[in-house]
């Protein structure tokens, strides 16, 4: 199998989720502040870090979802791993206003669990299609369960 290079997928894969991450960001910029002004459990990262490790999972992302999309998978595969590409990164967009602008801490928890639930998913479909693509998404994986720590403790610390 030869891989042939499509730059406009690419560019696209790439857009989706820092856009998605980016207008999370945007919608929630006002209260980001909120992170420094509660409790916050043992092994807490400092606040600029979080926008450093989400660029790179944002950019992972889109890698894997460009290796899928370009693969030679069956068209009804694609479109499985697609849909549920789809709702992680509507789970993953919604969990930040809810988190830091209704400060839902406990809603947010429940989202955080359904978003690993389906990032555990992605990762299985996309492997299936693309090895790469699935182990591109174990570092995400990784991140949302210690964002799933850091969560649950705020919600019990506040």
């Amino acid at each position: 199998m030869v891989f042939k290079f499509n730059l406009k997928r690419f560019l696209i894969s790439i857009a989706i989720p820092l856009i998605v991450g980016g207008l999370s960001a945007l919608i929630t910029s006002e209260n980001m502040n909120l992170y420094s002004r509660i409790e916050t459990p043992l092994l807490s990262p400092p606040g600029w870090i979080f926008p450093v490790v989400w660029t790179i999972l944002y950019t992972l992302m889109g890698v894997s979802f460009y290796l899928v999309w370009n693969s030679n998978a069956a068209i009804f595969e694609k479109k499985q791993a697609f849909t549920i590409y789809a709702i992680q990164l509507f789970l993953n967009f919604i969990w930040s206003p809810i988190f830091f602008n209704m400060r839902a801490y406990l809603i947010a928890f429940i989202v955080l669990l359904a978003l690993w639930g389906f990032v555990l998913a992605m990762i299985i479909k996309f492997y299936k299609i693309s090895k790469l693509a699935g182990i591109l998404q174990i570092p995400y994986l990784i991140w949302l369960t210690f964002a799933g720590y850091l969560n649950l403790a705020i919600y019990l610390l506040n």
